[in-house]
């Protein structure tokens, strides 16, 4: 298999995602601002999506797809069904438990997110609306395991888009409607998400049925008694306890940091939350690519005892997501503003609104390469079953992150809670690649520090270039008009980008080596 093809579909596919996801983001600016309502918005949205990253995209799947790999390479695709259908049903059934606890229980879990917040009754009844969503979504997880299982990214990574069509149509449809109708526009957005979630669902499942793994749940005691009986199930439980601990570990972050922007004013979560949508960008594309292609790849090696082929596939990941991280760093750190002002600046969406939230971006910036490099690290440690070590790394970094928090929010305010993050993240994957090479399982190829020269000049030259057009054009003094805005900055990051290639390619680096199609290709030249 092609990795880079593989990756690279995963990307596009994630692009029109973040592309559109971007497009619901303007619209959303434009139309609420940042507000009261729209900090209760997204504390709501957070809840079942912090839930979704905590069970479906977190601990489930960092359990279920390497013991689903390992089961097809050894046992083949019939014992991989009953896998399936045992965990399918034991999962359903959760699943119901926790939506009827979760609305019953809204108005304790939006308090103990942001208790702070001005519009508190409206974040409850918005997260009693949306609490469905992680139904559908631990669901959908389990259906893209399968699928990347079976090699087939396409549909998984695909799959977002309709969660933002549906939020797109919301704002321009639904809340205006709600709006004459004398109900709170904003709602719309949460019907919106809801519908998006089904959306999602009704599209991996079609994609399973096409290949024959479509689920059998069991809805009966019966059924649930036998699903529970299935070894794997009891495999899947056992190494989602240390999974779930590591995952909750960032989501706890995530809620401590919600709850504290909370009390730093109205606007201060929304801020965060739309330069979340822009570090979720390069993220997406590389980290989560890499990573949905590598565990399956990486959990294969490991079950055929292929150490040489397990630490070419980590150094592939590791110098492709250095190659391409290492600018868009740059991108967030030196052209925060300009990047803000062209999304966002739009409607309701002020000037003040732009200069506060480039300040968040600039500190997911510094940790940009570390929230990507654990995307590609934690799953060789996954693929080994072995989660309690990044676990042990994750809960040290939770303190860490907060000590940063406690030194750096009275001096720099909200902007402090993801710059935060970021050095958290550095340190994060310097931690995992420390033991990812003190138990041998990752040699670096030959090389290293050569390629770093290489990049870290390309970046040079990339992050001078950025530098020159943001203080050569009024990105803010082009508001009225988003067209010539984004014309400008596709010609800038065009422009840039044919630079940063050009540097590293004049500078010797011959990136056909990363066109990897096996782990038994020739070692990567640096």
């Amino acid at each position: 298999m092609n990795l880079l093809k593989a990756a690279s579909t995963v990307s596009v596919f994630t692009l029109l995602s973040r592309i559109t996801g971007l497009v619901r983001e303007q619209l959303m600016a434009a139309t609420f601002g940042a507000s009261a309502l729209t900090d209760a918005f997204n504390v709501a949205f957070r809840i079942p999506n912090l839930l979704r990253r905590l069970f479906a995209e977190g601990a489930f799947s960092q359990a279920f797809v390497p013991l689903l790999a390992a089961t097809r390479t050894r046992d083949g695709d019939e014992a991989t069904r009953h896998l399936v259908d045992a965990v399918g049903t034991v999962l359903t059934w959760a699943l119901l438990a926790t939506c009827v606890v979760g609305i019953v229980g809204a108005p304790v879990i939006v308090w103990a997110m942001a208790s702070g917040l001005v519009a508190f009754d409206q974040a409850v009844f918005m997260t009693r609306l949306m609490f469905p969503y992680i139904a559908c979504m631990s669901l959908v997880a389990l259906a893209a395991g399968v699928l990347n299982t079976w090699r087939r990214f396409a549909v998984p990574a695909a799959t977002p888009v309709l969660l933002n069509l549906a939020w797109i149509a919301a704002i321009l449809f639904l809340s205006p409607a709600f709006e004459r109708l004398g109900i709170e526009p904003i709602y719309g957005l949460a019907v919106g998400v809801l519908v998006g979630g089904v959306a999602q669902l009704a599209l991996q499942l079609a994609a399973l049925r096409r290949i024959g793994m479509m689920p059998r749940f069991g809805v009966s005691v019966r059924a649930l008694r036998a699903a529970w009986s299935h070894p794997g199930v009891t495999t899947v439980l056992r190494n989602m306890a240390p999974a779930l601990l590591g995952v909750s570990v960032a989501q706890v972050s995530l809620l401590i940091n919600t709850q504290i922007a909370s009390h730093l004013g109205a606007g201060a979560v929304s801020w965060l939350t739309y330069a979340d949508r822009l570090m979720e960008l390069p993220t997406a594309l590389l980290g989560v690519a890499l990573g949905v292609v590598l565990t399956p790849q990486l959990s294969a090696a490991q079950a055929q005892h292929d150490a040489a082929g397990y630490s070419a596939l980590l150094d592939w990941g590791l110098r492709l997501a250095i190659l391409l991280a290492a600018p868009c760093a740059v991108a967030l750190l030196v052209f925060s503003q300009p990047l803000v002002a062209v999304i966002y600046h739009l409607g309701k969406f002020s000037a003040t609104d732009v200069a506060q939230t480039a300040w968040a971006v600039m500190g997911w910036g510094v940790g940009l390469i570390g929230l990507i490099a654990v995307k590609i690290l934690a799953p060789g440690f996954y693929a080994r079953q072995d989660l309690r070590t990044p676990v042990r790394i994750a809960v040290a970094m939770l303190v860490f992150t907060q000590v940063l928090n406690a030194l750096l929010v009275p001096v720099l305010g909200f902007a402090a809670l993801s710059l935060s993050i970021g050095i958290g993240a550095l340190l994060n994957a310097l931690l995992l690649l420390r033991g990812l090479r003190r138990l041998g399982a990752y040699v670096p190829r030959p090389g290293w520090w050569v390629f770093g020269l290489r990049v870290g000049l390309g970046c040079i030259v990339l992050g001078a270039a950025l530098a020159w057009a943001g203080q050569a054009v009024d990105w803010i003094g082009l508001g009225p008009r988003p067209w010539l805005r984004a014309a400008w900055m596709a010609g800038v990051l065009t422009a840039v980008a044919v630079a940063y290639f050009t540097v590293l390619r004049l500078a010797g680096l011959d990136l056909r080596a990363f066109a990897r199609r096996s782990v038994d290709d020739p070692t990567l030249r640096a």
